[in-house]
C-alpha cells in the first residue's frame, strides 16, 4: 500500500536550530533515504519550495483566479514528501518516525487511493 509521508516545516523552528542541528536533520534524511531505498519501499521523494514561490488557482463560474502563495495562512507549510510503498499503515508510521523532521515539526502519514 502506498503512503505519502508529508513533511511540514515551520521556518521559525528551522531558523532557531543551530548549524549543527540543521546538519543533523539533513544527515537524518540521508540515513532515511538509505533505509527506504535498501528496503525497496521508496517510490519517490521531492522537496517543495517555500510558500512565497507558490500560486493558488481557483476557477469559479468559469473564471480563473490566481493568487500568490498558499491557500491557507499558517506558520507551517508542506515542505517535502516521501512516497513509500509498504505493507501497512503501521509500517508507514514507523517510517515516518524515522524522518528527522518528526522531532522538530510534523510528518503526516496519508494513504493513497489506488485509481487503477
Amino acid at each position: 500500500m502506498k503512503h505519502l509521508l508529508l513533511i511540514y516545516m515551520n521556518p521559525t523552528v528551522w531558523d532557531a536550530l543551530s548549524d549543527g542541528e540543521r546538519n543533523e536533520v539533513m544527515q537524518g534524511h540521508d540515513d532515511f533515504y538509505k533505509t527506504v531505498t535498501e528496503s525497496g519501499e521508496l517510490v519517490s521523494r521531492e522537496a517543495i519550495t517555500y510558500p512565497a514561490e507558490t500560486a493558488t488557482v481557483r476557477v469559479r463560474d468559469g473564471v480563473r483566479e490566481v493568487t500568490d502563495g498558499p491557500h491557507l495562512e499558517g506558520k507551517e507549510f508542506l515542505a517535502a514528501y516521501y512516497l513509500v510503498d509498504c505493507e501497512s499503515k503501521e509500517r508507514a508510521i514507523e517510517l515516518a518516525a524515522l524522518i528527522p523532521d518528526a522531532r522538530i515539526n510534523a510528518v503526516e502519514v496519508r494513504p493513497l487511493i489506488d485509481l487503477d
